[in-house]
This record gives structure tokens, C-alpha cells and sequence, in this order.
């Protein structure tokens, strides 16, 4: 009797994530908006062609960004602890090797950006939207995710592992060498991605495989199960 109300579950179209919303003007960030400070607030700003840094510190705690627009800003090498940033676009920033530990993103789009080796460690992700950006070797691990898309997206060798995905979407992706060990999915939908190599097979009971994609998935099913394949 449970298996109709669940075949229904994993049928039911995706939830695109919620758009940020932002004013029509943004006052540009000043010097004071780029060295970040602990428990700072930065409220409907437009960064552009700027590098943010933490000063002396190696790190800088409780940090909230909201309404505000990224262009081509870079945080790249930043450690983050416990920021928020809600309602916020990113597009085309350098994001590469920046650090957020049990940090959270809510109401976001992040377009064309270079991700290499971001991590998002114990953090929480809501209604985000990834498109085309190269996020290889990038880190979610034991983060939460809830109605997020990667669209577009170089994700290969990157780390889910021991993350929850609920209502994530990946879509156009590179997942070649990906880890998902001990990963739970729920309505976690894979579309015309690459998915040779992946690792953590066995953590994707409960996500959906579009029929196209699932013959890239065989060479990991046939490992796990022990089996070889000869040519």
C-alpha cells in the first residue's frame, strides 16, 4: 500500500527555487563594505569589480549579507564562520577556494562563477540556483541543501558527502568522479549530466535518474555490486 503514495513523490515536477528580491537601486559598496568585520551587516549594496578580504584576521564570524549584487567581485581564499546571505545575486565573481563553515544561503542565484575548491562545510543552502559555473573540487559535505539547482554546472570531483539533498536538481552537469557517500536524496533529479565515475552509488536511493542518463551510472553500479564488465 505505502509504494503508490511514494511512486507519486518521486514524480511530482521540481520546485524552482524561490528568485532573490532586491531593490531597484543599491548603494554601491565603499571601502568600509570590502574589509569584512565580525558581526558585520551589509544591507542593499552593489559590489563590483572589488576584492573583499578579512583584513589581518584569518577568518571573520557572523558576517550577514542581504538584498545586495556581487558583479564580478571576488572572495576568493575568504574564511567565512556562520555568515548569511539572503537575497543576493553572484554573477560572474571568483569564488575559488572560498571557506563557509556552518554558514547558509537563502534566496540566491549564482551565474558564471569560478567555484573551484569553494566549501560549504556543515552549511545550509535554500532555494539557490548554480548556473554555468565551475565548481570543481568544491566541498558540500554534511551540508543541507532544500530546492536547489545546478544547471550548467563543472562539478567533477567535487563533495557531497554526507550531505542532505532534498528537492535538488542537477541539470546539464559535470559529476564525473563526484562523491555522494553517505548523501541522502529525496526527489534529487539527475538531467543530461555526466555521471561516469561518481562515488557513494549506493546513496542514490530515492533520487531520479532521467533514462538517458542512467546507462553512465552502470560502470558504478557494477562495482559495487562486485561485477566486472569486460569489453
Amino acid at each position: 500500500m505505502s509504494a503508490t503514495p511514494h511512486a507519486a513523490q518521486r514524480v511530482r515536477p521540481p520546485r524552482e527555487p524561490r528568485p532573490p528580491v532586491l531593490p531597484e537601486s543599491l548603494t554601491a559598496a565603499g571601502a568600509a563594505d570590502l574589509e569584512l568585520r565580525d558581526d558585520g551587516t551589509y544591507l542593499s549594496l552593489a559590489y563590483g569589480e572589488d576584492r573583499l578580504t578579512v583584513g589581518d584576521a584569518e577568518d571573520v564570524e557572523d558576517v550577514e549579507f542581504e538584498r545586495c549584487r556581487f558583479a564580478r567581485s571576488s572572495l576568493a581564499g575568504v574564511r567565512l564562520q556562520r555568515a548569511g546571505f539572503a537575497d543576493v545575486v553572484f554573477e560572474g565573481c571568483d569564488l575559488a577556494n572560498l571557506r563557509m563553515f556552518n554558514s547558509r544561503m537563502f534566496n540566491a542565484e549564482v551565474r558564471n562563477c569560478r567555484m573551484t575548491g569553494l566549501q560549504v562545510t556543515e552549511g545550509g543552502l535554500r532555494d539557490v540556483r548554480f548556473d554555468g559555473c565551475r565548481a570543481d573540487m568544491a566541498g558540500f559535505r554534511f551540508a543541507r541543501l532544500r530546492t536547489v539547482a545546478f544547471v550548467d554546472c563543472n562539478l567533477s570531483e567535487a563533495s557531497f558527502q554526507s550531505a542532505e539533498l532534498h528537492d535538488v536538481r542537477f541539470e546539464g552537469c559535470r559529476l564525473s568522479g563526484t562523491q555522494f557517500s553517505g548523501a541522502t536524496m529525496s526527489g534529487t533529479r539527475f538531467r543530461d549530466c555526466e555521471l561516469s565515475g561518481v562515488a557513494g552509488i549506493r546513496s542514490f536511493d530515492g533520487a531520479i535518474v532521467a533514462a538517458q542518463d542512467a546507462m553512465s551510472l552502470l560502470d558504478a553500479l557494477a562495482a559495487d555490486a562486485g561485477i566486472t564488465i569486460e569489453a
